[in-house]
């Protein structure tokens, strides 16, 4: 059985990795870049010379391209030594035509020129744009740069490279004293009662592993996910924090700082990681912090899009296991009478309305009703949740009672129930026995994966009701021609489907004994 997990742990990567290039080469090479500036307000402000760097950092941000200013490149000098500041700035500044350049100027244009010339970029200079009286035109400046396409291998390279980031004592730069961790059972932030961390001076986050009163109880920073970078939904946010940060308004708290500072604060302390020189930047930060472990995040009275997501999805889950595994039953039981015609009926009618219409309908029937419609994070009212999980549980109420009718109608068939009747087994030991507990293995290989998909939330559903989870996530950064959230949510959603279906085998075989993973078996 583990060679067999191993072998299906192997396609899966495999198949994720397949999921991934194609997604990249859809939104990098099939679909126009110039979508990203859509809803851009910047981008529509700039002009000329101006909006044509600008437009050339957005896309290396975006992961389009490779961009160098011919700025950067005289930087990179200096910080490896091969020139001082006296010369970087004698030859920074280009002329308004190649021209004008001074002879310093000249020499490193043609150096820098070269230099990305060999290693396939394209090297762009731009004059500067003027009017009919000789003065720069708005964003006309002289510009210089070097752009290269990053090919898709690099691309899928670099990002699966990243994807997890493990903090280190010497991801701090700066001279610190007493770089290292420390073991406490007394965690300060709680004010030194009994609760035990690791923290770390030197690493990113100053708290590593730490326990509080939130499930799971026991948190860690060692080891983050990173699933890219969100460049308009999030700006600036990884996409896997975006996606389990809380939502809602701030929950202000007593609030303990390191100097010792008591107020009401929504600061969450163990989440703070360092920036260089940044508590001497604020007189605030001067009054909370002992050192640059400055940048927190809040505590917010909301879950997080894939606690919407998983609670709306598990509800509607466990309601649809609850109504069609007996109907489905009493279906099969009462093949062809009213009862079977009636659920027939259902399933044909929830199979051929699409999604999008009878959701409506649920809404429609929810406002006569007097129930929410929209979904607020700031609401106290259960109800919220009514019409998501209805609108979820219902579509999955008809699939699961088609399945277990066509089981156990084809088990009642089957020579052994004639064997058993012929022994004179009653119909009662025969269903409980055989028939239902065969029929319910092949269900039994869609809960894991029912039970993950609650976490990717549904795209629709969400759509609709605004429910701000994993899939209203993945629309938004469709409509916002956001790649990084893009690419972040399909990684996402294809690690749970390939992990649900291998924990699906497993059960499954787990349930019967007649299922085996060996060779050898069968």
């Amino acid at each position: 059985m583990l060679k067999y997990l191993l072998k299906r742990v192997l396609y899966g990567i495999g198949a994720i990795c397949v999921v991934i290039a194609i997604v990249m080469i859809m939104i990098y090479s099939l679909l126009d870049r110039t979508r990203v500036f859509a809803q851009d307000a910047v981008y529509n402000k700039t002009a000329s010379n101006q909006r044509e760097v600008y437009r050339n950092t957005k896309w290396e941000e975006f992961g389009y391209l490779d961009f160098v200013p011919y700025t950067d490149y005289m930087q990179e000098l200096v910080r490896q030594g091969e020139i001082d500041e006296d010369t970087r700035a004698a030859a920074a500044s280009i002329g308004r035509t190649p021209e004008d350049d001074s002879p310093e100027t000249a020499e490193f244009v043609k150096k820098f020129t070269e230099e990305y010339e060999s290693q396939g970029y394209k090297v762009q200079r731009l004059d500067a744009d003027v009017n009919k009286r000789g003065k720069l035109k708005n964003g006309g400046q002289q510009q210089l740069f070097a752009v290269k396409d990053r090919p898709l291998a690099q691309r899928l390279v670099e990002y699966f490279g990243s994807l997890l980031e493990i903090d280190s004592v010497h991801y701090v730069e700066e001279d610190i004293e007493n770089r290292g961790l420390t073991f406490t059972l007394y965690d300060p932030v709680y004010e030194g009662k009994f609760s035990p961390a690791i923290i770390g001076n030197g690493t990113k986050h100053k708290y590593l592993l730490y326990c509080d009163s939130t499930f799971p109880y026991i948190h860690q920073n060692l080891a983050t996910i990173r699933l890219g970078m969100s460049y308009s939904v999030s700006t600036g946010v990884d996409v896997f924090h975006s996606m389990t940060r809380t939502q809602g308004s701030y929950v202000m708290r007593p609030t303990t700082f390191p100097t010792g500072l008591q107020e009401d604060s929504a600061d969450d302390l163990h989440t703070a990681t360092y920036l260089a020189g940044s508590r001497t930047s604020s007189m605030i930060y001067e009054d909370r912090f002992t050192d640059d472990y400055t940048v927190v995040d809040t505590v917010r009275s909301g879950l997080s899009k894939i606690g919407y997501s998983f609670v709306i999805g598990i509800i509607a889950t466990c309601l649809a296991y609850l109504l069609a595994v007996p109907i489905g039953i009493l279906m099969a039981q009462k093949k062809d009478r009213l009862v079977d015609k009636l659920g027939t009926f259902y399933i044909v009618f929830i199979s051929a309305v699409p999604s999008l219409a009878y959701i409506f309908m649920f809404k429609a029937i929810g406002v006569k009703l007097g129930m929410p419609i929209t979904f607020d994070v700031e609401s106290t009212s259960k109800l919220i949740y009514v019409l998501p999980i209805v609108s979820l549980a219902l579509p999955q109420v008809a699939m699961l009672m088609k399945w277990l009718r066509r089981y156990m109608i084809d088990q009642m068939n089957s020579d052994y129930v004639k064997f058993a009747r012929a022994s004179g087994m009653t119909e009662g030991e025969i269903f409980r026995g055989h028939i239902l507990k065969n029929a319910a293995i092949p269900l039994v290989h869609g809960i894991p994966g029912a039970i993950l998909s609650a976490l990717v939330g549904a795209i629709i559903t969400e759509r609709v009701y605004v429910v701000p989870g994993t899939g209203n996530l993945l629309t938004e950064a469709i409509n916002k021609y956001d790649n990084g959230v893009i690419v972040g949510v399909t990684l996402f959603y294809s690690v749970l489907t390939v992990t649900s279906t291998i924990l699906g085998d497993v059960l499954m075989a787990a349930m019967d004994p007649r299922i085996s993973f060996t060779t050898k078996d069968r």
